[in-house]
């Protein structure tokens, strides 16, 4: 397992070795001992998501609010798609940077990305399906949005693409109006949960 850590402080890309044979092809996107070893912690798995996007399709900027927070294991089995974390968090050195990783189907990389951090894609084709590894469950009442289409963020969204968006997403406040409306998460807040899990890791 490769691993690179990304721009956005709390981000990693992860790339498996790919075994094809005659059969197919034989990937493990997700390996418990190089996480760890990278992490300083296991990833503790709550919830599985996985989701079917047309082309075009936006989903998120989507985060969690600090604590717990939800971590993401995210990887793309079929189709392709662009991957965006964002750095929601306020005080970060990071805040407001984003990096932009193509995950397939046929390198199967995979992006993890801490508590507290932003996560948007485009999918690049029909049927591009999303696999989600998340360290909480789902609660409505903690989880917020930021417009995927702000225009202080200039998020990579591939031009000449007919964007897909949800009416939620399309309705999420930029990422100022989230800050002025004390939606983001607290940077000291999410160091705090990263040694937190580390210790209990």
């Amino acid at each position: 397992m490769k691993v690179h850590e990304l721009s956005v402080a709390g981000a990693y890309e992860f790339t498996p070795p790919v075994f094809p044979d005659h059969r197919g092809l034989f990937t493990a996107p997700f390996q418990g001992a190089a996480f760890a070893e990278v992490l300083g912690h296991p990833l503790r798995v709550a919830q599985t998501n996985h989701s079917v996007s047309r082309r075009g399709t936006v989903r998120g900027v989507h985060f969690a609010d600090v604590p717990p927070g939800q971590a993401k294991y995210v990887y793309c089995p079929r189709g392709a798609l662009l991957d965006v974390v964002l750095d929601v968090r306020v005080g970060s050195p990071t805040f407001g940077r984003w990096e932009a990783v193509r995950l397939d189907a046929v390198d199967y990389r995979a992006v993890y990305l801490a508590e507290g951090l932003g996560h948007a894609f485009v999918a690049l084709e029909d049927d591009t399906v999303m696999s989600y590894l998340c360290s909480t469950g789902y609660h409505p009442a903690a989880e917020h949005g930021v417009n995927p289409l702000d225009p202080a963020l200039d998020l990579p969204w591939p031009p000449g693409l007919e964007l897909i968006l949800s009416d939620k997403d399309r309705d999420a406040p930029t990422l100022a109006e989230a800050r002025e409306a004390g939606l983001l998460p607290d940077y000291q807040a999410c160091l705090a949960r990263y040694a937190e899990l580390r210790a209990a890791g």
